[in-house]
């Protein structure tokens, strides 16, 4: 369990600097650039996650996304699953409108022009003005409100357009087969104590998926938690086939 609390350590330590980085993972402040005809840290950084997904699928959502480590917080208070279905459907709708927006922003400033990685911040630092704070409390806010009412990281599940970027990177690995970052079981093994499932933080339900042997799951943020708990060593996790 030592990877998993390097795991949850790292989710912390990125979830408390979000006031001095706040700006370089919003798609709010994206938007602000490409109608200035500006590429800010934000996209730098959404095409670095969309990169690293041909090889790491979802590894972004499980280790480094802060709005992620902040929901796995709030599993203290709310640990059920979340519903999933056509609810999940959401964000897709959320990503084509933030898509839409982007191309038109940038079109309407007739294209990119200039890098500023430090768009919008004031010597490097997101969050420096009052103002500023009441946006972090109410972002926070309705993350760990939907985290509480729909259960397990609802927003990643329903809401986030991030995810979907990821997703299509995951897809485009899975057509051409390169390797990468995934889960494997040997059912086998599996004895049916559902421990993985309980562990997983996006609710998903493992053992069912280690049963029909289907370990891919759009929604899996591959973090480890359910074969880093296995009492049988089950479900594998690497890039060995």
């Amino acid at each position: 369990m030592k990877r998993q609390q390097i795991r949850r350590l790292l989710l912390l330590l990125l979830f408390t600097s979000i006031p001095a980085t706040l700006f370089y993972v919003s798609p709010i402040i994206l938007l602000m650039g490409t109608s200035e005809g500006i590429a800010t840290g934000s996209m730098i950084l959404f095409i670095v996650t969309f990169l690293s997904s041909l090889i790491l699928g979802r590894f972004w959502c499980g280790w480094f996304c802060p709005m992620g480590g902040f929901q796995e917080l709030c599993e203290g208070i709310q640990d059920k699953p979340v519903s999933g279905g056509r609810l999940n459907l959401i964000k897709y709708g959320v990503w084509v409108f933030w898509v839409i927006l982007i191309i038109t922003t940038i079109l309407s400033a007739g294209g990119i022009h200039s890098v500023n990685i430090f768009y919008g911040t004031t010597s490097g630092v997101s969050l420096t003005e009052p103002i500023s704070y009441l946006v972090y409390f109410i972002i926070f806010g309705g993350i760990f409100l939907l985290a509480i009412v729909s259960g397990k990281r609802g927003f990643c599940h329903y809401i986030c357009p991030t995810c979907v970027l990821l997703i299509i990177g995951r897809k485009l690995r899975n057509l051409f087969r390169w390797p990468a970052l995934h889960l494997s079981c040997d059912k086998n093994l599996c004895t049916g104590c559902n421990i993985c499932s309980k562990a997983c933080p996006m609710g998903l339900d493992v053992k069912e998926m280690v049963e029909q042997g289907q370990m891919e799951n759009t929604e899996c943020i591959l973090c480890a938690s359910c074969s880093d708990i296995c009492p049988k060593s089950a479900i594998m996790y690497g890039f060995k086939n």
